[in-house]
């Protein structure tokens, strides 16, 4: 026969420290091994391939969003695909955050914006990054470090939508795994704040180095202005508007002035 004690249930001991610190390294390396990380290891060959091609990095063109069939209905669902999986990278952080205690309001994801706390720095965030950023640009394009860059390249009558579709989940994905998922389990592993959002910066800029040596320090200054922007005031909305504003404008506006005006590559 059984005893009591030996057919009693047991339970899970508590996780020393160590056992944590692990199991968040490891969650970590996942998350960027299926998002941000990889991307941009791809970024990052697609440099060394623009450098090896020829006329360099400068004689390279790189579609944003591009069409992805002849067919407009499919075409529309392949954009539509995109669009999750940058909302799914997103829900992915926070889900993997509240499992861990921390909740969305946690991080700043606040239900209620505020004009002051979160409408105006937004707007202010992107007025501060996205005109020097242009300049960038085009400073490194003229001088041959930038590939061209083409925002779109849609023609359907669905376009606008799904541009400023794809600006919000790109804002999403970026700002909730790069900066406030990322940072937050940073600071759980022991990090400074100043090194967590040198990491935070430094992937931002690895998954932009697709677009030039020009592009990829642009987004680490993004990235270290957004990321301290959030460990001092902890509201993320302002940077999520910042971030779709700034690419719904590019995306946009680049849709309207291609080929109207001469300074736009």
């Amino acid at each position: 026969m059984v005893s009591a004690a030996e057919s009693a249930p047991t339970w899970p001991t508590p996780e020393s420290s160590e056992q944590v610190r692990r199991a968040i390294k490891l969650e970590v390396a996942v998350v960027l091994a299926i998002t941000f990380g990889l991307s941009g290891a791809n970024a990052a060959l697609s440099l060394l391939e623009s450098a090896l091609s020829p006329g360099g990095v400068g004689g390279q063109t790189v579609a944003l969003n591009p069409s992805r069939a002849a067919q407009s209905t499919i075409d529309l669902l392949f954009q539509l695909l995109g669009v999750a999986r940058l909302l799914g990278w997103a829900a992915l952080g926070l889900y993997l955050l509240w499992r861990s205690g921390i909740a969305p309001r946690a991080i700043g994801l606040v239900r209620r914006l505020r004009r002051r706390a979160d409408i105006m720095p937004g707007l202010l965030l992107a007025a501060v990054i996205g005109i020097p950023g242009l300049g960038l640009y085009l400073t490194a394009h003229a001088l041959g470090v930038s590939v061209t860059i083409v925002p779109s390249s849609l023609e359907h009558w669905w376009r606008l939508p799904v541009l400023v579709l794809s600006a919000w989940a790109n804002s999403a994905a970026e700002e909730v795994l790069v900066v406030a998922y990322l940072i937050t389990r940073l600071r759980a592993l022991g990090w400074s704040e100043n090194r967590s959002l040198l990491a935070s910066a430094l992937l931002r800029g690895s998954y932009h180095l697709y677009q030039g040596l020009g592009g990829g320090l642009g987004n680490i200054v993004m990235g270290l202005i957004f990321g301290r922007y959030w460990q001092r005031t902890n509201r993320l909305w302002p940077l999520l508007l910042a971030h779709a504003l700034i690419d719904t404008v590019a995306y946009v506006g680049y849709t309207f002035l291609r080929g109207h005006v001469s300074w736009l590559p």
